[in-house]
């Protein structure tokens, strides 16, 4: 009888071990961001930076894509999607506010989806 106990107890253990999420520390990103010049290079990535846990940011105006890497442990990549819609940009996931778009350069101005 105490053997089973003792067992059953290392199964809960085990499974409850496995159902908790493991947050990566250095999880690489890709995502897509609207955007036109060298100015929105710069924006985008201060803004993705803005956000604590992010190590790398690096915004790729040939294919719209910014490649990030960060502590899951410390931000989401929905926290950095925010920060970049927040300064005009659009991600896939979170559209900028128009007012925050309109207020963009006017070379700044990309085709919104």
């Amino acid at each position: 009888m105490k053997n089973i106990l003792i067992g059953m107890m290392l199964l809960f253990v085990t499974l409850s071990t496995q159902a908790q999420d493991k947050k990566n520390k250095n999880a690489k990103y890709d995502i897509e961001v609207g955007g036109n010049c060298d100015i929105c290079k710069k924006r985008i990535e201060k803004a993705a930076f803005s956000v604590k846990g992010v190590k790398s940011a690096d915004y790729h105006l040939d294919d719209n894509t910014l490649h990030l890497i960060i502590n899951e442990e410390k931000c989401s990549i929905l926290d950095i999607k925010k920060a970049i819609a927040s300064v005009g940009h659009d991600t896939d996931e979170v559209k900028a506010a128009d007012k925050d778009y309109e207020s963009l350069h006017g070379c700044c101005h990309y085709e919104r989806k």
